[in-house]
């Protein structure tokens, strides 16, 4: 009879961020600003290394993947919490919500991972810069991203696999303004214990891992920046970690923050505003954070500027 009465559910309703008619407003401009700057900021870097030849190097490439992968990853969530806000469209459809998992949590990983061949990249042009090109050659540059988009895409469809296939009946009110795991788990109208763990152990292994191997990297840099004895030629080498670094630390504390901790109703409530920061925000920062400390990245976006104006100023006479 219990089997009877339960309805199993084909869309979900996304909660969102507030309730409160008067913060919605303010929070429809204000994360549609970020969304507009992640949009420009991450494009103008993919079209500046696309363009400018003097920027297909191995740490542009990488970064091109970055930016090409932090547009995505805002479009993955944002348009559909700004309908959220604006028109009170909260519907997703169930399969709507499992591909909007599946593609949240490839892009994510996908991210980790590139970081730490970033992370390689910069230990390569520091410690053995005379073998750089060797060690960094453009095969070598492409087997990295490759493993890194591969990864990703393994590690959500295992958890994606999971979630599709767990029971859900009767309640269909996500605590979220994103289809993600956690809350999901909590919907479901069968012991998750086990998908819970899986999250922890296999997100752990991932997050750490990657994170690991970015600590032995700069470990290493630290190691051979105490053996140069140029005040010109230190800053030179750490002007170039500083950017990735500073990502590298929005980015794994607010991962580690949401996935590594149990899901109670207090911390699903704390994730889903820290969740803010990661699909909102930091995708905007990001570009801001390479280009203002790049001199090659503003160089070539003022050369593309300018050739873009010339152009059109042609074209009009």
């Amino acid at each position: 009879m219990e089997e009877f009465n339960k309805t199993f559910v084909t869309e979900f309703i996304l909660l969102g961020i507030t309730d409160l008619p008067q913060l919605k407003s303010i929070l429809f401009i204000t994360f549609l600003m970020f969304y507009l700057l992640s949009f420009v900021g991450n494009l103008s870097i993919v079209a500046v290394i696309i363009a400018d030849h003097g920027l297909h190097t191995p740490m542009y490439m990488l970064l091109c993947n970055l930016s090409f992968l932090d547009f995505f990853y805002a479009t993955t969530t944002v348009p559909k919490m700004l309908s959220g806000l604006l028109l009170e469209d909260k519907k997703i459809s169930f399969q709507g919500c499992i591909t909007q998992l599946h593609i949240f949590h490839f892009l994510g990983s996908t991210e980790a991972m590139l970081l730490s061949s970033m992370s390689y990249d910069r230990y390569v042009a520091i410690c053995n810069p005379l073998r750089y090109q060797v060690l960094m050659a453009r095969e070598v540059c492409f087997q990295l991203a490759f493993t890194s988009w591969l990864i990703g895409f393994l590690y959500s469809l295992f958890h994606t696999i999971l979630t599709s296939r767990l029971p859900f009946c009767n309640m269909n009110e996500i605590t979220h303004f994103y289809c993600d795991i956690k809350p999901l788990l909590k919907l479901a109208c069968t012991d998750t214990h086990i998908n819970e763990s899986l999250v922890n152990i296999v997100t752990g292994s991932v997050a750490l891992g990657s994170f690991i191997l970015i600590i032995i990297s700069y470990s290493f840099i630290a190691t051979h920046l105490q053996n140069i004895h140029s005040k010109q030629g230190k800053s030179k080498a750490i002007s170039t970690c500083t950017s990735h670094f500073t990502v590298v630390l929005l980015y794994y504390g607010t991962a580690f923050f949401t996935y590594l901790r149990p899901a109670t109703k207090n911390s699903l409530e704390q994730e889903r505003m820290t969740a803010i920061l990661f699909t909102v925000i930091t995708p905007a920062l990001n570009p801001i954070i390479y280009t203002l400390r790049n001199k090659d990245v503003k160089r070539a976006l003022r050369k593309l500027v300018l050739q873009s104006l010339l152009v059109k100023q042609i074209q009009y006479y």
